[in-house]
């Protein structure tokens, strides 16, 4: 089964230690345990004024509309701010600490298993914390 991921990222593409709300873009890969194939790059529209209020639910629903579009399924970054119970209601939310996303797909596609279960869930899943798994 691939999945459609959005990797919260700076213009480095690196993740930073940032909400995922506050990231500059989104990088969108299609994931499966076998295979990873990029998609596109998404600069992040929330405006500026949204990006300091924290568990805004007017940005939760502008992030969760810009990824709907894509028909993102799972959402990655270091760190998940308040708004991860809005989101996480249409988004499977992981956690990682790795810098480059490229390091990212090795530990997801080693626990796809997990990813689907929770993608599978509906509204009522919780995140997913991988920040200690190699």
């Amino acid at each position: 089964m691939n999945l459609k991921f959005a990797f919260a990222v700076n213009k480095e593409k690196q993740f930073e230690n940032k909400h995922f709300g506050d990231a500059d873009y989104y990088y969108i890969y299609e994931i499966s345990k076998s295979e990873k194939k990029f998609v596109k790059k998404i600069k992040n529209t929330t405006e500026e004024n949204d990006k300091n209020i924290h568990a805004d639910p007017k940005k939760a629903k502008s992030i969760v509309e810009l990824l709907k579009f894509e028909n993102t399924q799972v959402v990655v970054s270091k760190i998940f701010g308040p708004n991860i119970k809005r989101i996480k209601k249409h988004f499977v939310c992981v956690m990682l600490n790795d810098k480059q996303i490229s390091d990212s797909i090795i530990i997801i596609q080693k626990n796809m298993d997990i990813i689907i279960d929770k993608w599978k869930k509906g509204e009522n899943r919780n995140y997913i914390n991988l920040k200690y798994i190699k």
